[in-house]
């Protein structure tokens, strides 16, 4: 079998070679990449070879294999910037994956996800399809874990299986988060692979703050990208309506389970784009996702924004400028810094704030409060 695979290897790296000096001369850079997957093909299967020989250990050996490529590889075993939570199942999950092959092999990543509440989710993606026999194993897994960390650690824990076209779900695929806004307690659903608030105990501060700011408010509130509600849903309490869009299907189905869980029944979640909201808004026109909206009764006075990294589009910036108070969240100072520079003429900034929501990194999380300018209202 040795012989079969040490020939079969030749073969593979004579395939290439005729492929690679079959290439034009025009082509060097694709001629440079094929030559660093074969080096790297190579120093895998002599790292194997050497842990199916015993020479090394399978660590020992994958680590000399990367060694041998242009970037290095470097071991961490401990990541106190983390949760507490994933700090302690970080190191019970490498144990488990490391005991069983079924598990460990074809792994690419894993994905955590904790809560204030002491709710885990990890995400496994394979580069291969997952069986009954992975699904087995993986749920061994998961009741060894919660009994290694304790009910006082961890109240639940959930594992999903990832490949290519497949998921495969133990029990869950979300996470109940709990957090104190203004004196009063809210329940999240947060769903793998959905965006949600990545540090719980800065959001809380993020939420007080957002409540804060609006109370007082007159008129309706008009929220673009709602996600699962997580402003949202506190701040329907300084508003006579709260309307908010949102176009992923499954932030759109979380945001109204979390509405309901939390017994709020002013706010309307429109599924669609904010442009295209907003283009029906401004003609008072009828869309199917938009019935049951009486425009003659909506008054929109404040809008909150909470954009990606890239900051708010053109078109956006011109709609700050229609409103009487507008609540920015960004995690972007620059683009932040450049999109309030479009409302100078027409808002003054009220209110200002930062947070910390990636501690030891350059990230920084702002708010910003702003107030129509007396000459324009």
């Amino acid at each position: 079998l040795e012989q079969q695979q040490q020939q079969q290897g030749v073969q593979h790296h004579q395939q290439q070679q005729q492929q690679i000096s079959s290439l034009p001369q025009h082509q060097p850079q694709k001629k440079k990449k094929l030559r660093r997957s074969q080096k790297k093909k190579l120093a895998v299967a002599a790292a194997a070879a050497a842990a199916a020989n015993g020479a090394l250990s399978e660590e020992a050996a994958m680590a000399a294999a990367y060694s041998r490529r242009k970037f290095t590889r470097v071991r961490i075993d401990e990541f106190p910037v983390a949760s507490e939570l994933i700090c302690a199942l970080m190191p019970l999950l490498r144990q488990e994956l490391m005991a069983a092959p079924v598990l460990r092999e074809k792994l690419f990543q894993a994905n955590f996800h904790t809560t204030l509440s002491k709710e885990a989710m990890v995400t496994l993606t394979y580069r291969s399809n997952l069986d009954d026999v992975w699904q087995e194993a993986a749920g061994a897994m998961r009741s060894r874990l919660l009994k290694a960390l304790g009910p006082d650690q961890c109240s639940q824990l959930h594992i999903i299986g990832r490949s290519r076209k497949q998921k495969v779900t133990l029990d869950a695929d979300h996470v109940m988060e709990r957090m104190e806004v203004a004196g009063k307690a809210y329940q999240y659903m947060q769903v793998e692979g959905a965006f949600s608030q990545p540090n719980g105990g800065v959001c809380q501060h993020m939420l007080n703050w957002a409540v804060d700011v609006t109370r007082g408010s007159t008129g309706d509130l008009l929220e673009l990208y709602c996600g699962n509600g997580n402003f949202t849903i506190p701040l329907a309490q300084n508003f006579k309506q709260v309307i908010a869009t949102e176009v992923m299907k499954a932030s759109v189905a979380a945001a109204r389970h979390n509405i309901a869980v939390n017994e709020v029944d002013n706010i309307f979640i429109a599924r669609m784009s904010s442009e295209e909201f907003t283009e029906t808004w401004r003609v008072k026109g009828t869309r199917n996702r938009l019935q049951g909206l009486e425009w003659d009764q909506l008054h929109l006075e404040t809008l909150f924004v909470d954009p990606p990294r890239a900051g708010l589009d053109p078109d956006t910036e011109r709609l700050m400028q229609e409103f009487r108070q507008v609540v920015y969240i960004s995690c972007n100072p620059e683009t932040l810094a450049k999109n309030l520079r479009s409302v100078t003429d027409t808002h003054d900034i009220v209110r200002f704030a930062v947070f910390d929501q990636f501690p030891y990194t350059h990230h920084l999380e702002c708010g910003a409060f702003l107030v129509k300018k007396k000459q324009q209202q």
